[in-house]
């Protein structure tokens, strides 16, 4: 990422994110978007400033030791720079005190930098200081209701990385500093990853292997051998019950009349991470690929290098860029003109393989041809197609956009 110019580094584990990496954080925001629209999400925004108060009440202010990013105002009130906001949303249910189970369930979401002071960070935006999540905080009359929104939230997870196109395993995790009685990770099969999971090779049993007894060599469902893998978490979900609902009083009026607590769960996705973690399970040695939805730009038209001998294909590639976009106005703004004419068409490509285009099309020696023949590279699949006009168009019109 940093040789391809998505990121440069501020300070460790800080980042800058370049334009090309600000576009496809935002194609994938709006993915997330729209899948937890689809289960009834509504989106909200709270302060990453937050009350040692709200911590201290819920025991978390001592609990998480020195991984919080903890700071003092002029007033000597002390604050934390939120790594997730279970505090926050619970205290801001109850502030509406007149909740009735008719406004239930509620399911709030956000997209915002989270922070935590990570002793060693590495490996990019898998492990840093700042990032962005998404995290949602959903409240329901009871267990039986709460276990339904669990179910429905990990099923949206799973839908959204079968969409992005990656492979992604939902496995049994420990609860950690968030509590809870239930808990799973959403883990990226990578040889890089920090995480150990055991697997049934059949698909029966998946966990952290934290989880597991260092007994336990075979599927409790099935019996077959389980195996060993390491895997990137970006996903994780959490059944909480009453922990913070009890400590703040986020409470409800039931059909009787009478006053509940609000069972409660929460689930992040590392927005910043998936960006990171698709690289590193897509892309080869000397190209970056994305999942096609979230990626950059789609397309990336080279022309001949001046005072080459197919310099006149310029003319030819300049006005099949323009057909592009009258022919396919939703690729208006995802399709780029490498316009750097004094430099070689095999620098130009080799700039776009670092930065992750899914096509490049190339006006080379067969766009002097009548009709033009144009070299297209597909990065999906390592191929190289050479289409007409009529065929590059073709092949465009398949892209998918979030």
């Amino acid at each position: 990422m940093l040789q391809g110019g998505l990121i440069h580094p501020a300070s460790p584990g800080c980042y800058h994110l370049l334009p090309p990496a600000v576009r496809s954080m935002e194609k994938l925001i709006r993915l997330i978007d729209g899948a937890m629209r689809n289960i009834g999400g509504q989106k909200v925004n709270m302060p990453s400033l937050s009350s040692a108060e709200l911590w201290r009440a819920s025991g978390r202010w001592e609990q998480m030791g020195p991984e919080l990013f903890r700071l003092a105002d002029r007033h000597s009130k002390e604050y934390c720079l939120g790594p997730t906001h279970e505090e926050a949303v619970t205290e801001l249910v109850a502030a509406h005190s007149n909740l009735s189970y008719r406004h239930l369930p509620l399911r709030l979401y956000q997209v915002t930098r989270k922070f935590r002071d990570e002793p060693k960070p590495r490996f990019g935006l898998l492990r840093s200081r700042e990032f962005y999540m998404k995290d949602m905080y959903t409240f329901d009359t009871s267990e039986e209701a709460a276990r339904h929104t669990y179910e429905l939230v990990c099923r949206a997870y799973r839908s959204l990385f079968k969409h992005l196109g990656l492979r992604c395993v939902q496995v049994r995790a420990a609860t950690g500093t968030i509590g809870g009685t239930a808990s799973h990770e959403f883990q990226l099969p990578a040889d890089i990853g920090e995480d150990r999971l055991v697997l049934c090779p059949a698909g029966h049993f998946a966990a952290n292997v934290e989880m597991v007894d260092e007994e336990q060599t075979a599927c409790p469902t099935c019996g077959e051998k389980l195996t060993q893998s390491r895997g990137i978490e970006v996903g994780h979900t959490f059944y909480l019950g009453t922990k913070y609902s009890s400590v703040h009083n986020a409470v409800f009026y039931t059909p009787e009349n009478k006053l509940q607590l609000a069972e409660m769960g929460c689930y992040g996705l590392g927005v910043t991470r998936i960006l990171a973690a698709s690289i590193e399970v897509l892309s080869t040695e000397d190209s970056i690929r994305w999942p096609s939805l979230i990626a950059p730009f789609q397309a990336c038209f080279i022309p001949p290098k001046k005072g080459s001998k197919e310099e006149e294909g310029a003319v030819l590639l300049e006005q099949l860029y323009d057909d592009v976009a009258e022919a396919l106005p939703c690729l208006v703004g995802d399709v780029v003109l490498d316009d750097r004419t004094q430099m070689t068409i095999g620098k130009r490509l080799k700039d776009a393989n670092k930065l992750g285009y899914p096509y490049v099309v190339i006006a080379g020696r067969r766009a002097c041809e009548d009709p033009p023949v144009f070299e297209v590279w597909d990065q999906s699949t390592g191929t190289v197609l050479y289409l007409t006009k009529e065929g590059v168009i073709e092949l465009l019109s398949k892209v998918q956009l979030p």
